[in-house]
């Protein structure tokens, strides 16, 4: 789907200033405990999936859409791994800015066929855990805490 078109409207009144938006990443794993990544269309790099939170819809709800729309695979969410905002803003090539709160969530796999469902991803697989591609440690942070037993990971230091 890309950029979301309330994103849009906003970027007519406001141009390339700092937006902070809501964002989700969905680390989903099958019955074979393998994760679903997908090789993004903007940097090549593998990830697991994310996306932002329409006006109005619940992160967990965002996640599950997040999930089908890029990926085809359906799921449900467990719970949530991670709450982080990201410390430096993304600057996109035309010059918007954003700078994200990201809530992570552990899902499971209901059904569908992973495969790549939108223009977002070049690329759709299962991964088992000690095959991993290389990625971001954004993705491999969030990977680790799924699969933590431990609660819900926050940074509660002040930016200074």
């Amino acid at each position: 789907m890309g950029t979301p078109d309330f994103i849009r409207d906003i970027r007519a009144s406001v141009g390339h200033q700092l937006l902070f938006l809501p964002g989700v990443s969905a680390v989903v794993f099958d019955g074979q405990g393998r994760v679903l990544l997908g090789r993004r269309a903007d940097n090549g790099m593998w990830a697991v999936v994310g996306g932002i939170v329409e006006p109005g819809e619940q992160p967990a709800a965002c996640a599950v859409r997040e999930v089908y729309e890029e990926t085809g695979v359906h799921c449900e969410v467990e719970r949530i791994v991670l709450v982080q905002t990201l410390r430096k803003p993304v600057v996109y090539p035309n010059g918007d800015q954003c700078q994200f709160m990201d809530v992570s969530f552990r899902c499971r796999a209901t059904g569908g066929e992973a495969r790549v469902n939108d223009d977002e991803s070049t690329e759709v697989g299962w991964f088992a855990l000690d095959a991993l591609p290389e990625m971001k440690r954004f993705s491999n942070f969030r990977i680790e805490r799924a699969l933590a037993d431990e609660p819900t990971w926050f940074d509660n230091t002040t930016q200074g």
